[in-house]
């Protein structure tokens, strides 16, 4: 394992700090940062762009120009080094003349992986690989699980009451939270590809699912996306009339035609799947999702729709935004029945972080199967 001086570690910081703002905005591919470095300065910097190119070794050789000469590149991940929509970005670092290239992780595209890192070497250019490895890989794990499985990262969103409730018996839930964690809800949305939800939040509290908070960038929305099996989204909805601004994709039975028409007509997209005894087919929702390049799915469903993620597994992370107060047995579960048969099979996480939002709580937690 090679040792890196602290100042690898602080530029490739500032490369994962690039990569990071980039999150939600350019799938299919990664968040990719990179920041080149000669004599102790840095002489150019860039990442990933909307839509997914340029890439970030692009934008940062264009504001170096011939100052890459003899530099030092900090890339998050390992540069492409096959031709596709744009020229491989490991050959434009190699033609700049750079001297170095510090790596924080491969790429797991067999396209690349590792490729990159030959093509550098065979050119005589210094590599290193490994500095702030597993940052890089948490940041791009939805891009890593999208082409080790062809199915996106998913991470389910709660806010509940202390006692677990998102809503009073006659239904009413607007706000359990406070500002600040509606806040980071939205911040959220802005880091993912896709926004799900379940026909039933649809038809009681007709969300937009858009990013709608001040100081985020807010022209590249996500996806949203509903689990509708009988086709019961009113043509009404904020969802339908807002679809040809932004991209609706309902998902429902592949027998449900009601409806089906006049909303593709509204512009929504229809993607018939499979059913099962519970409702649609998680797992492949999940891999229609991953084959349209979706690579972070945040799921904001009621109990019905986060209770069919859990019970199959089909999920990495878990938010639950948990406000000091309750509601009472009477309240709106936020988890359905599980139908445990015993204590061992309950679904275990384990704790990442706690973070206090005002009055509330956001704690984060990692699917543990």
């Amino acid at each position: 394992m090679a040792v890196f001086p602290e100042t690898d570690r602080q530029y490739m910081q500032q490369a994962l700090e690039l990569a990071a703002g980039m999150l939600g905005k350019v799938s299919p591919n990664p968040a990719v940062g990179c920041v080149l470095v000669k004599d102790d300065v840095v002489i150019g910097q860039g990442s990933t762009a909307m839509g997914g190119r340029p890439h970030a070794e692009t934008q940062a050789l264009l504001v170096a120009g011939d100052k890459a000469r003899g530099a030092t590149a900090y890339v998050t991940l390992e540069p492409c080094a096959h031709h596709g929509k744009t020229p491989p970005c490991a050959e434009a670092l190699i033609s700049a003349g750079v001297a170095r290239v510090v790596i924080a992780c491969l790429d797991p595209d067999p396209r690349v992986n590792g490729k990159g890192i030959a093509a550098f070497k065979a050119a005589g250019i210094i590599v290193e690989t490994g500095l702030c490895e597993v940052e890089a890989q948490t940041l791009n794990a939805g891009f890593f699980k999208r082409v080790k499985t062809g199915q996106p990262f998913v991470t389910l969103k709660v806010a509940t009451s202390l006692d677990g409730m998102i809503a009073t018996d006659s239904g009413e839930s607007k706000w359990i939270t406070g500002e600040e964690a509606r806040a980071e809800g939205h911040r959220q949305r802005s880091i993912h590809d896709a926004i799900l939800t379940g026909i039933g939040t649809v038809l009681a509290d007709d969300p937009q699912l858009t990013v709608r908070v001040s100081g985020i960038e807010q022209s590249f929305q996500p996806l949203r996306v509903v689990l509708d099996t009988d086709l019961k989204t009113p043509l009404s909805s904020q969802l339908v009339r807002s679809a040809k601004d932004y991209p609706v994709l309902i998902f429902c039975g592949e027998e449900s035609t009601s409806q089906k028409d006049a909303l593709e007509g509204a512009g929504v997209t229809v993607c018939p799947v499979p059913r099962k005894e519970s409702g649609l087919d998680i797992a492949a929702v999940l891999s229609a999702l991953g084959e349209r390049g979706v690579t972070r799915l945040l799921v904001e469903g009621g109990a019905k729709v986060i209770t069919s993620f859990i019970q199959t597994g089909c999920f990495d992370r878990l938010l639950w935004f948990r406000a000091p107060s309750l509601i009472g047995a009477e309240g709106i579960p936020a988890i359905g029945p599980l139908a445990l048969e015993k204590l061992a099979l309950r679904p275990q996480f384990v704790r990442k972080e706690i973070c206090p939002l005002g009055e509330d709580v956001l704690e984060i937690y990692e699917n543990k199967d």
